[in-house]
């Protein structure tokens, strides 16, 4: 076994006893990405003997016997629209090509802070949106990643780095780590900072991780979830504790609601039999669950939040160079400009209206589950998938998290959404590891 097989939660842990070295560590990975890359396309930005100063620097800090982070030592992975001083962040459109921020953002500030060995900067799509870039899924490069976050989510499935981080404005962590068959995690809106990150929309825009395992999800939202004044949406809160609680036993078995929502029929007949075989297999534990009629709307509803926001925030790419724009991403902006304040701040009042209604279902179920995508990654390369399962979450701004458990029709993953309360991301977390060992019994 390569380490680069090593998660994050294990990888740290030998670093930290002397087992092994970060400079083995990030050996292995480099490697990894050398034999991967050709086919993967990961990584927008990546200077190997930068990242091996890096891991040469934290051994030294260790060997010394200075106290180290949770991440000592330990690879990540940055999506390219994150500020970074070591790397240009281009955001994925020519119009920033060779952009050079003056600090990093706040979320790798924590990184670096934590202890992690930054390894470069991972692929987006056209400024976070829909374009796709040249990233191909490691279990099948004919077919998408998923977006916005493809590489990210492609390098960790990829086995190039453990972790990584990116963001989802509408449903750019859940969907692609469906299609790559990793673990990705979508906070509590204002849980993580969002400083030094390309900025679409204050009122969906979250950042999210990557990583091939529940404590890993766990180790790395601890170290980014601390309080960043420069974040608006922030608040000061205590310490998340999402690994001492995602680590503990629940006091009683989870309760879970199977919802469908509107987007039910866009998903594929294989992502609804394996569903409805996963609902049955947990018999009393899961029941099925209709929301409420207004719900029907929220893709729309967060659409016309997401586009007149693009409209405000990409406008200076948009009147410096639309012709250098996808389609899809001039449309979506010239779409925000024609719509009127009022039904802006209508779709902005639903957020409210939803939550509430939310709140009462989760006081009798711990987690709501439902698809994480239409179903696996769509064959061809000129989309990145539907994010229509994603949106309400998005819009809501609960904590929702994927779980690689189910295989489609043709040999690719699909993914098992869970949400939870606002502001209950630990408990999340633990029920989604319930849910991943109580499926890995049946199977065993």
């Amino acid at each position: 076994m390569s380490l680069a097989d090593l998660n994050a939660t294990e990888a740290a842990a030998k670093i930290a006893s002397g087992e092994i070295t970060s400079v083995e560590l990030i050996s292995a990975c480099l490697e990894r990405i050398q034999e991967r890359e050709p086919d993967v396309q990961a990584w927008a930005h990546l200077d190997p003997e930068y990242a091996l100063e890096q891991a040469r620097m934290r051994d030294a800090e260790r060997a010394s016997g200075r106290p180290v982070g949770p991440l000592h030592g330990v690879p990540a992975g940055v999506k390219d629209i994150f500020d970074t001083i070591a790397w240009p962040t281009e955001n994925g459109t020519v119009l920033d090509a060779g952009r050079r921020p003056g600090q990093d953002s706040a979320a790798v500030q924590l990184l670096r802070h934590a202890g992690a060995v930054i390894m470069g900067k991972t692929v987006t799509t056209e400024l976070a949106v829909y374009g796709p870039g040249k990233t191909r899924n490691p279990h099948n490069p004919a077919h998408t990643p998923g977006g916005s976050s493809s590489g990210s989510a492609a390098a960790v499935a990829a086995g190039m780095v453990p972790l990584a981080i990116g963001s989802q404005t509408n449903g750019s962590v859940i969907r692609p780590a469906s299609f790559c068959g990793v673990y990705g995690f979508k906070p509590t809106f204002g849980r993580i900072s969002r400083s030094g990150v390309l900025f679409l929309s204050q009122a969906l825009d979250h950042v999210g991780v990557f990583a091939r395992s529940i404590e890993d999800i766990a180790l790395i939202g601890d170290a980014l979830m601390r309080y960043d004044p420069l974040d608006p949406d922030m608040t000061p809160q205590g310490q998340a504790g999402l690994a001492e609680t995602a680590a503990s036993e629940p006091p009683l078995k989870p309760n879970l609601f199977f919802v469908k929502t509107a987007a039910w029929d866009l998903a594929d007949a294989d992502c609804k039999e394996a569903f409805a075989e996963l609902a049955d297999a947990l018999g009393g534990r899961c029941q099925e669950q209709a929301l409420p009629g207004p719900f029907d709307d929220a893709v729309k509803v967060q659409n016309t939040v997401m586009n007149v926001d693009l409209a405000g925030s990409l406008a200076r790419y948009y009147e410096l160079g639309a012709d250098k724009l996808s389609p899809t991403l001039k449309g979506m902006i010239e779409q925000g400009r024609e719509t009127r304040a009022v039904d802006y701040m209508g779709a902005r009042a639903w957020k409210k209206i939803f939550n509430a209604a939310l709140d009462e279902m989760f006081e009798e179920c711990d987690a709501i589950i439902t698809p994480a995508t239409t179903g696996e990654a769509p064959q061809g390369l000129d989309t990145t998938g539907n994010p229509a399962f994603c949106s309400l979450w998005s819009f809501c701004g609960v904590p929702a998290i994927t779980v690689p458990l189910l295989v489609g029709a043709r040999g690719l993953p699909i993914g098992v959404q869970l949400i939870g309360p606002r502001n209950d991301d630990a408990r999340l977390l633990r029920t989604a590891r319930w849910l991943v060992e109580t499926v890995a019994a049946m199977d065993g």
